[in-house]
């Protein structure tokens, strides 16, 4: 018998079918006090808004300033249970009520131009991650074409699996030329949250547009889920 109620089938339908789904954040506050945080991390910096955090920050910066945010937020003793609280409701019906937290909360600062904050197409599962992990990806400012991420849907991510001989004989960038015309870009603003399938892959190009990106991830597994080289009380907590 089926229990689900009609918005649940949808969301998991959605899920299955596009390798994603995009809702408003389920804790609005949770989400706001973690951008409050950061922006006040900026602006000590002397920067005054993150999307315009570019004028203020210069390339060559960028990493160490990326890593000093990251220290600081996940020194914080609320943070992951608030970040959490902004997914839960679509952790429950996507993945259960029994979960592992990866122990840090990851953060992108991309610049326009910058060729440094790359990532190359790739599915977490090439590099040791178990299918059974979803990403949540939480935009800190609205994000849209280039200043955003990509992501292969599920259709066209079996036609590259079934074929990945005659594709993988080049590098990142060549595969990337293979897929462009199937990937969709996540338009998503600020105020709602991404949970996305890693097996699918995705990526980010050079940000084209003239504003900053900041966005936050974080994976969540089913706890008694297999897990592969990246461990339970290593990488991910029971929560």
């Amino acid at each position: 018998m089926d229990f689900l109620s009609n918005d649940e089938k949808i969301l998991a339908k959605e899920f299955l079918d596009q390798g994603y789904i995009i809702r408003d954040a389920a804790n609005k506050d949770a989400l706001n006090k973690i951008h409050k945080f950061v922006v006040n991390m900026l602006v000590k910096k002397g920067g005054k808004s993150l999307n315009e955090a570019h004028e203020s920050i210069s390339v060559n910066e960028l990493n160490a300033f990326r890593l000093e945010v990251i220290k600081e937020i996940n020194n914080l003793p609320w943070l992951r249970e608030a970040y959490y609280q902004i997914a839960k409701p679509y952790l429950d019906i996507l993945v259960g009520n029994e979960l592992a937290m990866q122990l840090r909360v990851n953060l992108s600062i991309q610049m326009p131009e910058d060729k440094s904050s790359l990532l190359p197409v790739h599915a977490d599962t090439w590099s040791g991650d178990s299918p059974y992990e979803v990403v949540v990806w939480i935009p800190l400012v609205d994000c849209y074409d280039t200043k955003s991420m990509y992501l292969l849907a599920p259709k066209a991510a079996k036609n590259l699996s079934d074929n990945f001989k005659s594709h993988a004989k080049g590098n990142s960038e060549e595969l990337f030329r293979t897929i462009k015309d199937d990937v969709s870009w996540i338009k998503i603003n600020y105020g709602e949250v991404l949970v996305f399938n890693q097996v699918y892959p995705h990526g980010n190009r050079i940000n084209k547009e003239n504003e900053t990106r900041w966005s936050m991830n974080c994976r969540f597994k089913g706890l008694f889920a297999p897990y592969k080289d990246k461990k339970i009380g290593e990488f991910f907590e029971p929560i």
